[in-house]
């Protein structure tokens, strides 16, 4: 029963704002706007307290389980503690609350993308070996927009800017809006089997 209503509430709803976005009435364009602009925020807000809670429940649940025990304890404090900082001792530049911004999460942020740069770096080592004519045009445009975008100021030929602004502007350009038109079309059509009921995962799994 809970997730017919939940079905008829993404419909109705869906249906509506899909109705709005393409009316021209006038009526219609401020009512879209209005849900667009002064909306949003709060359901933002809503969401990300959905998924506070979620994780909160998901943790907790690990916790008594004792899986991971001491990192899910961890994530737990350092989710009660930054919004409790700021309240008491607010979001000041010398405020405790700043000092666990900028010596705590900040490192943290930094750490996981130098690790996510070194695995992209270690996956283009092994994905640019010449081994077709694509993979050598390929890595060969890579190489010459490395160099391009490199410090070697003065040492790398005006000849390479030139040639990955080329690159960049039309055969990426055009690579770059296919996979937006697929990114759009796919949105597009996920978008559709949620309000018709089709897809259902977001219900709890179930298709």
């Amino acid at each position: 029963m809970n997730r017919r209503i939940a079905q008829i509430v993404c419909f109705a709803f869906g249906a509506l704002l899909f109705a709005l976005y393409f009316s021209q009435h006038p009526a219609a364009r401020k009512l879209n706007a209005t849900v667009m602009i002064d909306y949003w925020q709060i359901i933002f807000a809503i969401t990300l307290l959905v998924g506070v809670l979620g994780f909160v429940r998901m943790t907790w649940g690990s916790i008594r389980k004792g899986d991971d025990r001491p990192y899910r304890i961890v994530s737990l404090i350092g989710l009660g503690s930054m919004p409790v900082l700021a309240i008491i001792w607010g979001i000041r530049g010398d405020s405790p609350f700043m000092w666990m911004f900028e010596y705590v999460l900040v490192p943290m942020q930094s750490t996981v993308f130098a690790l996510l740069a070194f695995f992209v770096a270690s996956a283009s080592f092994r994905g640019f070996r010449a081994r077709s004519a694509p993979a050598a045009v390929l890595l060969a445009a890579a190489i010459l927009t490395l160099l391009s975008r490199s410090s070697l100021e003065g040492i790398v030929p005006q000849f390479f800017t030139e040639a990955a602004d080329w690159v960049r502007g039309n055969p990426s350009m055009a690579a770059r809006r296919a996979i937006l038109i697929g990114i759009g079309l796919g949105s597009l059509t996920t978008s559709l089997r949620v309000i018709l009921g089709i897809e259902r995962t977001w219900l709890g799994g179930e298709k």
